[in-house]
């Protein structure tokens, strides 16, 4: 199978458990309800989010959010089909890391075009210190980051083996 075909699997496995966990939460919980799942670390806990990491800009006026949240994603999401497109035969992990950084950005966008808000979830902490309550979505864009990394500091080193070869 070839690779892009592989990557539209990935792509709307991800999508669709973003969307199904999100209505999943939604369906089940009052907003702001927490139910802890391992004690000391983990809580399933329905937030919305009308800004980006961490709520950040949630308080800009509409026509500022409208402009970065709705409209900025939209064009990302197409250079992101590009990046997908151009790396499909080059680069496994370039592919994989842009694959999952699309899936995460539409599954974050069709909350924000449909309810003006981003679902979360997923309430980490330890102790009195919490990390930001994240989505299927937000998981993806991070994990994909991390692969990209990890694609970059590989090519450096082979590009650093071959000049001294």
């Amino acid at each position: 199978m070839d690779r892009i075909w592989k990557m539209s699997l990935l792509i709307v496995g991800i999508i669709l458990a973003d969307q199904f966990s999100k209505g999943a939460i939604q369906s089940n919980f009052n907003l702001g309800e927490s139910v802890n799942v391992i004690p000391g670390f983990f809580n399933l806990t329905y937030v919305r989010n009308p800004g980006v990491a961490f709520g950040m800009g949630g308080a800009f006026p509409d026509w500022i959010r409208l402009i970065l949240f709705k409209v900025v994603p939209v064009g990302a999401c197409f250079w992101f089909l590009y990046l997908i497109w151009d790396t499909r035969k080059k680069s496994l992990l370039q592919c994989l890391s842009f694959s999952m950084i699309f899936a995460g950005a539409v599954g974050n966008l069709i909350d924000r075009i449909s309810m003006d808000f981003v679902v979360d979830m997923f309430d980490f902490y330890f102790k009195t210190y919490h990390f930001a309550t994240f989505n299927v979505a937000d998981a993806s864009i991070s994990i994909a980051a991390g692969i990209y990394l990890i694609d970059y500091f590989l090519e450096e080193r082979k590009k650093k083996n071959e000049s001294v070869a």
